[in-house]
């Protein structure tokens, strides 16, 4: 049975990699160059890059304000930059530091100190000089590859760590001693000598409870190609626009994933949500991939500016790591058509779940259902499974879980399921529901409450645009909410007919306390709210300024 099984196993992903044009009629040679050039990566998540550039070199492989570099531009430049690191005074680095935005530098800076066995720390560029201190000294870089904008911040978290090496990534003058360009300049034509070891790319969490965790990968299987392909459109030798920070997992592993299939990656350093919707219509994409709020952006261009861009050869807008507003889902659709891939992923868990457009039209603030391979359950307390529409704990088993904690910790596991960190509910119809983080829910008065729920009812008001709810300390009830809001324009709603509407729709013990309003919600750079900054607000306001 186990040999009927693989073999099973086996017809379907040939199946599935033939329909997405991964395997695809190519001379048998190259076939075998391609999987050499795989072989010497060490199969690992940088090995689609050295096979795109075997299997059609001449291709474009990237397109950035620079320009367009082919495949084989890419690996012969890899190739000189990795030389060039293993030559620093210094001897080769043994864990590469990056904190770059989205460019050239920082996909040849991957792939370069992955082929000299070099682990990669992928850097939030949001990050302040303490909390850039505390990840690198914690994760042992001894080598920074980084954007030059980013100088003030490296130097402050590199103060005690002097024979640290520095190199720029993306520069703007000359005056710098090691630049990525510089490196490959002097060293292109020349090839590395080849780690034997399988290096590591450490990515960080969230951080919703403190410091950003170093989360350890050392890449996913043909089960995880399998699983994607047969849930999103992608195929192989398109072009694709990667706008989502290359840096967050979820970005890094479209990246990947995207060099895997030979698709031509367009991107630009900073987010635009006109220049975004200019590139896919230039470049004919047939792919996007974003972060939630990149969604928000585009829809809040006026109507005439949409207008502009049509989005015809879209098949798939693929977006994770954050929630995605409801409202927002169904009108980018009705603008660019049924093209929204919702994936509910996690750094340590990697894939859970995709919500297709035909899934987000019957439920738009659904997770999806859960990615082939993987197994979702809903678990109490007590770790028993419970009935379809109940809350609690989502446990996850997949082949895509992260290789621990660089701390040596990991999550909690039952059995052999993970928790996500996360609470919700499946459906009749087996479809997961997110309704917060395990470590968000309030409890007022002895009854638990999830914030999503009362920002959805908030956000289902005609003036609020978005909202979010804390929990805050309460003498009388443990815990009450407190809300914040962003209201429409020309919006007339005051907090006592947000709470009033509230009411109307939820229990009395949901009903934020304080409701404030705001220009906007503090978000970090993959878009996810910022809670602490707004428990900020409370601390130094008392109850935050109502109005």
């Amino acid at each position: 049975m186990a040999l009927t099984d693989r073999l099973t196993s086996t017809i379907g992903l040939v199946t599935t990699m033939a329909r997405a044009g991964v395997i695809a009629p190519m001379r048998p040679d190259r076939y075998i160059r391609v999987a050499a050039a795989m072989a010497r990566e060490n199969m690992g998540i940088t090995s689609g890059f050295a096979a795109a550039a075997q299997r059609c070199p001449d291709r474009p492989g990237l397109v950035d304000e620079i320009g367009t570099l082919t495949w084989r531009e890419i690996d012969q430049r890899a190739d000189a930059l990795a030389t060039g690191l293993q030559e620093l005074a210094g001897g080769t680095p043994g864990t590469v530091g990056i904190m770059a935005r989205n460019h050239r530098g920082f996909v040849e800076a991957l792939i370069a100190a992955h082929r000299i066995g070099a682990d990669v720390l992928l850097l939030n560029t949001s990050f302040a000089g303490p909390a850039l201190a505390e990840v690198v000294t914690r994760e042992g870089a001894d080598a920074m590859i980084y954007d030059e904008e980013f100088t003030p911040t490296v130097d402050r978290a590199l103060a005690d760590a002097p024979d640290a090496v520095r190199i720029v990534a993306w520069a703007d003058g000359d005056e710098h001693a090691h630049t990525v360009e510089g490196l490959i300049a002097a060293n292109l034509g020349r090839t590395p000598q080849r780690a034997t070891a399988k290096s590591k790319t450490i990515l960080l969490t969230s951080g919703t409870t403190g410091t950003p965790k170093g989360a350890s990968h050392s890449g996913g299987g043909p089960d995880t190609l399998k699983a994607i392909l047969d849930r999103t459109p992608w195929h192989a030798e398109e072009t694709t626009v990667i706008v989502a920070p290359m840096f967050h997992a979820w970005g890094f592993s479209q990246l990947a994933f995207a060099a895997s299939m030979a698709c031509t990656i367009v991107t630009r350093r900073k987010f635009d949500p006109e220049a975004t919707l200019a590139l896919i219509d230039t470049h004919r994409a047939t792919g996007l991939c974003v972060v939630p709020v990149m969604f928000d952006r585009i829809m809040d261009l006026p109507p005439a500016v949409l207008a502009r861009y049509s989005g015809r050869t879209l098949r798939f807008a693929a977006a994770s790591g954050s929630r995605m507003r409801p409202d927002v889902v169904t009108a980018f659709m009705d603008q660019f058509g049924d093209v929204i891939y919702n994936n509910y992923n996690a750094t340590e868990a990697g894939m859970i779940a995709t919500a297709t457009p035909e899934d987000l039209r019957a439920a738009p603030d659904t997770a999806g259902r859960p990615a082939e391979g993987t197994d979702v359950k809903i678990l109490d307390a007590e770790f028993r499974e419970l009935r379809t529409g109940e809350v609690g704990s989502i446990y996850v088993r997949n082949s895509t879980q992260f290789d621990g904690y660089t701390s040596g910790t990991t999550k909690d596991f039952h059995e052999d399921y993970m928790s996500s960190g996360d609470v919700g509910y499946l459906d009749a119809a087996g479809r997961l529901f997110v309704v917060g983080r395990d470590d968000e829910m309030i409890v007022s008065g002895g009854e638990n409450v999830y914030p999503i729920e009362v920002e959805k009812t908030l956000a289902n008001h005609p003036d609020v645009a978005e909202a979010s709810v804390l929990g805050v300390d309460d003498a009388e009830y443990g815990q009450r909410l407190a809300a914040f809001v962003v209201l429409t324009p020309g919006a007339s709603a005051t907090a006592d007919s947000l709470k009033a509407y509230v009411r109307e729709n939820l229990a009395n013990y949901k009903v934020p306390r304080s409701i404030t309003v705001l220009e906007g919600l503090p978000r970090g750079s993959t878009g996810k709210i910022l809670r602490r900054e707004l428990q900020d607000l409370l601390d130094s306001d008392g109850d935050g300024s109502q109005t």
